[in-house]
């Protein structure tokens, strides 16, 4: 076997950007000229922001390549392949020197995403070459109880990452003091959030870490069967999770008497939803595997307690599953010496927005949102001032830049009136509007609300008529006090995490932006210049060159000026479409 391996990442960001053509390409290459490397898939290694990704693995090391269009798949082919010489000003990152994205790199702490990108997902002899299985058969083979697996759990801190934070370990005592014959294990990837990709990359990356994270926590509160619950949104997840279980089966690690061990069997279902964002929620999701509508149930009584068909359940996301072989197998003790004293481990982000490294990043709990913005994340496009972050989705909120220095954790985000959420990062700069934003999210919210809850249906909706009044200058005084009073009530009376979360983007936003709601509403102005129906126009004069452009591409025909002669925009009938401004090419146009 050839020495030299070219790996091209086959995630759904790099299909996204023209994986497939690249390694067509690649493979037209090596067959036409009979190069000898082998040609292998992966999946994202999170720098997103540079794919198509390839990598090529010889004996001086690894140099990945970003941006890999199929031209430039010949060039670094004939360069770094044939002549041996890498090509410098190509190379993203890389083990050998040093690269323009290394320091993307630089403080990240893999476990969860470990494999991601390392490894063919699509193949299980690539997982056990990483230590795959090795945890579940550690358990076997040294005969650890239930109760053994469970303490080890404890002991390493690690907390839910689907975003409630409640102890995992204890959440797997309180299905294992269960006494049903029959048990569940659920690994909830119904992941919705806007702007959230964690879960996918991870069941797309290493589905393997997924499963065997299912299979010691089956083992753990003693339950024989198991269901994947993946929105159908997410086909590559499910496709690469369907040839998973497949192989794991075919190798003993999933079915009966597994290990040999007498009696310990399990299986594991991939059940798809609607996308149905309120199926995060624990209890809607049961239902839906159900086969009912899926809205949440009272509680208590507790899915630990009685869960899928009335029995016990235990509930975890998927990179909480992707964590626990890790965890098994080097040591509570090797965990938890990531975090602070009440967050342990490590948290992965998706960042997105106005960011230039827009990607996945796995950092220790105790990093700053600053660093995780500025060291990781490239800092703000085009050198723009960061304003806020939305973090945890739209149940989340929005943290601003005089609190970056925040710590990643779940107390300290918490403190700011956001949530740690599944872990997705909305980065804004000064030309986000935050009333806008809150609009944004409560419109999704609003949509998504399964409609059980009278204060969610209808409060949400009249919180959503308001801000989109105030956004459209309409907005009156006692604006913001009415969505502080409806916030608090659909907080308090509402039956699931949805709704008791819903308000946290209008809360935050209010709290440390209420000079912009006021700026809305008083001075009918968008601070931020992003709210059209708040802006106005005109002619910078001593730039207008008379093109007439702008007057053409005016629809309402408030624009008038001979050729070669001073424009003028007429803002009693302007309609702030804000066509003059993209259309004027010297920058003639002034907005306020």
């Amino acid at each position: 076997m050839s020495k030299t391996k070219v790996i091209v990442g086959l995630g759904s960001c790099g299909l996204a950007a023209g994986a497939a053509k690249t390694y067509d390409a690649l493979d037209k290459i090596k067959t036409a000229d009979n190069l000898d490397f082998e040609l292998a898939k992966t999946s994202c290694i999170g720098m997103c922001f540079r794919e198509p990704l390839v990598e090529i693995k010889d004996e001086s090391g690894s140099y990945i390549y970003g941006e890999v269009t199929p031209d430039r798949a010949d060039e670094i082919i004939e360069k770094h392949i044939k002549q041996f010489s890498p090509i410098h000003d190509y190379v993203v990152q890389s083990d050998v020197f040093e690269a323009r994205d290394n320091a993307f790199y630089e403080g990240q702490v893999k476990i969860a995403l470990r494999n991601c990108g390392y490894m063919d997902p699509e193949n299980i002899e690539e997982y056990e070459t990483r230590d795959g299985y090795k945890a579940i058969k550690k358990i076997i083979d040294n005969k650890m109880s239930p109760e053994d697996v469970i303490q080890e759990v404890l002991d390493s801190g690690i907390r839910g990452r689907g975003g409630g934070g409640f102890p995992t370990g204890l959440k797997w005592r309180f299905a294992k003091n269960s006494e049903a014959s029959q048990k569940y294990v659920i690994c909830n990837a119904d992941e919705g959030d806007p702007g959230a990709f964690m879960d996918r990359s991870i069941l797309e990356g290493d589905p393997h870490s997924v499963l065997e994270g299912m299979l010691i926590c089956g083992y753990a509160i003693e339950a024989n069967a198991a269901y994947i619950y993946c929105r159908a949104e997410y086909p590559l997840a499910i496709k690469r999770l369907n040839i998973a279980i497949k192989q794991a089966t075919e190798k003993g690690y999933l079915g009966k008497n597994i290990f040999g061990a007498n009696g310990f069997d399990f299986e594991i279902f991939i059940k798809e939803g609607a996308g149905a964002f309120v199926c995060g929620e624990e209890t809607a999701l049961i239902a839906s595997i159900e086969g009912e509508r899926g809205m949440p149930r009272r509680r208590p009584p507790f899915p630990a307690e009685k869960g899928l068909w009335k029995s016990p359940t235990n509930i975890n996301n998927v990179e909480t599953f992707a964590n626990v072989p890790w965890i098994i197998y080097q040591g509570a003790s090797s965990y938890n010496r990531y975090g602070t004293e009440k967050s342990k481990g490590t948290k992965v982000f998706a960042l997105t927005g106005t960011i230039n490294n827009g990607g996945l990043v796995e950092v220790p709990m105790g990093m700053t949102i600053k660093d995780v913005i500025f060291k990781l994340g490239g800092g703000i496009k085009d050198d723009k001032k960061f304003k806020a972050v939305q973090l945890g989705g739209p149940s989340g909120g929005c943290i601003p830049e005089h609190l970056s220095e925040t710590i990643v954790d779940f107390d300290s985000v918490n403190a700011t009136g956001a949530i740690m959420g599944s872990g997705g990062m909305v980065v804004m700069d000064e030309s986000t509007c935050v009333v806008d934003i809150a609009r944004f999210f409560l419109d999704f919210t609003q949509k998504e609300s399964c409609g059980k809850c009278t204060f969610c249906r209808i409060g949400t909706k009249r919180m959503l008529e308001i801000l989109t009044r105030i956004t459209e200058g309409e907005g009156k005084d006692g604006d913001i006090e009415a969505l502080e009073d409806l916030s608090h009530q659909i907080k308090d009376s509402s039956l699931c995490g949805l709704g008791q979360t819903a308000p946290n983007p209008v809360l935050t936003t209010i709290k440390y932006f209420k000079d912009e709601y006021e700026a809305h509403i008083r001075d009918k102005k968008c601070p931020a210049l992003t709210c059209k129906k708040l802006l106005s126009y005109k002619v910078i004069e001593d730039k207008c060159t008379g093109c007439t452009v702008c007057a053409k591409a005016c629809p309402v025909d408030a624009i008038s000026g001979e050729r070669k002669e001073l424009h003028h925009i007429d803002m009693s009938i302007c309609t702030s479409c804000g066509l003059c401004f993209t259309k004027c090419n010297f920058d003639a146009i002034e907005v306020y």
